[in-house]
This record gives structure tokens, sequence and C-alpha cells, in this order.
């Protein structure tokens, strides 16, 4: 409204030169009659329009926009005649050339006089750059929910040979079988079995949930997460002969989906085995701290290290890799970002090339 009472003290002012103002201003100025003609317009309508002057001045206003907007622009133009502002109304135009523009109006009319004076800024690029934007987040939004189904057909579908290895494992014997090596190697396969249809089994519960916006969050301790993970994962960290240290003496129970939990120690602990020095035993240590009721999650591994220059804006990205290593998809970071972020939380790291890597977790208060 602040603009429209503007116009009408600018126009009273009798020492102000219309003329003088229509013809400079960089913006649409037009003065129409209540007949739906303009009257005068500035040289910023023609050079917007691709019309000469008086082309524009020999028809009727509604012959240059746009068919899907008269209807509006119509109703538009009688709120104006019933003496009501018109702020920021948007509508579309044809030009000569049979472009479409996109105009936003501020008008006021004079009633006195039949006459409505106008000022339209052009907002083609805006409303293209809007056009663009709901395109990508079209897309997006297309491809995140062909990955969420991709995510649950695979992790349902995995659970049946899963439970297939359950079944074997449920008729074989350990009595019967002498070598207690064997013996040994079978009770860890199963229990890395029995471990994988859990993980499995929380992660289609977690996808469930979150098809529905909904993902649950409660007490879970960082020390049973992480003994959990590291017995998913014991037969890698033996092979490897991987050094870990952990202390979460600090600060053990955050509010986190414990899935969501398992995955990061999984993918972060996983990445730094895989991506040790050459020639060398993977060193990882974890300990948690408090600062101002937040606990924060430091992990830091001695392996190869990222060059941050070169990689910064890009370690967490989906299908981002950045060393040589054929098991490498690019998506346990992405997993541990999206962790965290989609529950209030955020991580940082600090790395060097050969030097290892720190990541430091901060868990939402």
């Amino acid at each position: 409204m602040n603009a429209a009472k503007d116009l009408t003290h600018l126009l009273s002012n009798e020492t102000f030169d219309l003329d003088l103002f229509v013809q400079s201003s960089p913006d649409m100025i037009c003065i129409a009659g209540y007949d739906g003609f303009f009257k005068k317009i500035n040289p910023a309508v023609s050079k917007t329009l691709g019309y000469t002057q008086d082309e524009l001045l020999s028809k009727p206003i509604n012959e240059f926009v746009y068919l899907e907007d008269k209807a509006a622009t119509n109703e538009s133009r009688e709120s104006i005649k019933r003496s009501v502002p018109l702020i920021n109304f948007e509508n579309r135009y044809l030009t000569k050339s049979g472009d479409i523009v996109w105009l936003s109006w501020t008008s006021i009319g004079i009633e006195e006089q039949q006459l409505v004076f106008a000022i339209a800024k052009n907002i083609t690029h805006k409303k293209r750059l809007e056009e663009d934007r709901n395109l990508l987040l079209t897309n997006l939004t297309k491809t995140n929910n062909e990955l969420k189904q991709l995510a649950y057909t695979t992790a349902h579908d995995l659970r049946s040979p899963v439970n297939s290895l359950l079944s074997i494992f449920s008729i074989i014997d350990e009595q019967t079988v002498d070598n207690e090596e064997v013996v040994e190697l079978l009770s860890i396969l199963k229990k890395s079995t029995e471990n994988l249809r859990n993980t499995l089994n929380n992660y289609v519960d977690v996808l469930i949930q979150k098809k529905s916006l909904n993902i649950e969050v409660s007490e879970v301790s960082l020390t049973e997460s992480f003994n959990t993970v590291q017995r998913l994962l014991r037969s890698l960290i033996i092979d490897t002969k991987t050094e870990i240290t952990s202390d979460f003496k600090r600060a053990d129970v955050i509010n986190f989906n414990k899935a969501y939990l398992d995955s990061i120690f999984l993918n972060l602990l996983s990445n730094s085995i895989k991506y040790a020095k050459p020639n060398t035993y993977p060193k990882i240590s974890l300990h948690s701290e408090k600062v101002n009721g937040i606990v924060k999650l430091i992990f830091k591994d001695e392996g190869l290290g990222f060059d941050m220059e070169k990689v910064q804006g890009r370690i967490f990205g989906f299908n981002q890799t950045f060393h040589d290593n054929k098991d490498s998809k690019g998506i346990g970071l992405y997993l541990v970002h999206n962790h965290l972020t989609s529950l209030g939380g955020h991580i940082d790291i600090d790395s060097r090339i050969n030097e290892g890597a720190t990541f430091t977790i901060t868990f939402k208060a």
C-alpha cells in the first residue's frame, strides 16, 4: 500500500513534471483509460513489448495480454475502478515477436479522470529462475524417491538370502565338528549373519519411518552401538590387524536413531580400514565429549587422508570417490552426513594427505 500512496502523492504534487517522469523512468510507466486503452506510455513499454507507440495506443490493452491471463487481468482492472490499488500484480504479455514476458504491476485509479496510473517491472528473468528451480526440485524429488525405493527394495530383498544362511547354520550341529577352529569360524559366521539381518531389518524400519516423515529418536548408547558394529566387522578388524581405542565415558547416551548411529559407526570404521596407508596397520581412535550440553564424537584415523583444498564441498556428496579403490562407491560419507543432518546434527572434517582424518560429529542437543 505504501507504493500506491507514494505514487498518489507524487502525482498530486503541482511541481511534478509527469512527462519527464514517464519518459525517463527505466520501469514501464503507462497511463490507461477506464475504457481499456493505453493513453500514454514511456519508451520502456515499447522496448519491452516490441511494438511501436502507435501500435500500443491503437489497440485494447487486453489484446497484448497472454490468453491465459486475460480473465485475471480484467478482474484486476475492475478492482482498480472500485478504487482498490493494485500491488505487485503479476501477469504475462505477448511481445510482437511472440515471446512471453512476465510483468509485475503497481497501479492506482483516478476516478475523477477515469484514468489508471501504473508502473510495471519486467520479472521474466526471475520467473525463469523460479521455473528452473521448480524443475530441479521436481527432478531431485523424483530421483530421491527412486533412491529410497531402491534402498528399500535392496534391504528388503537381501533379508531372504540372509535368513536362508541362518537356517543353514541352525541345522549344523557344532558338536559333531571335531575341529575347534571350524567351530569358532561357524560361530563367527553365524553371529555376523545375525547382525547383518538385524541391520537390514533396522534399515527397512528406518526407510518406512522416513517415508512417513517420522524418524524414531530415542536414547541410545554410543558404547553399545559401537560394540555392535565392531562385532559385525570382527573378521575385517582381525584380518587387517586394526588397532582401535575408544572412550565414551564423558558422554555415552544421546537422543538419536539407533539404526542411523550403527550406520555412522559402520561407515566411518570400514572406510578408515579400507583407506589405511599402504604397508601399515589401521589405527583408529574415538572419544566423546560434552560441551555446553552438546555431545560431540571425535573419530580419528591415520589413513590416506584428503586434500581438503580439492575435495572441499564434495567430501559428503553422493557418489563422490577420492582414492583409487575398486570397492569405492562414494556412498559411505554421504550416508553419514545424511543421517546426521536429517536429525539436526552436523559433521566436520580436518584432514591432510597421508596424515589421516579427524571427523567431529555434533549431535543435536
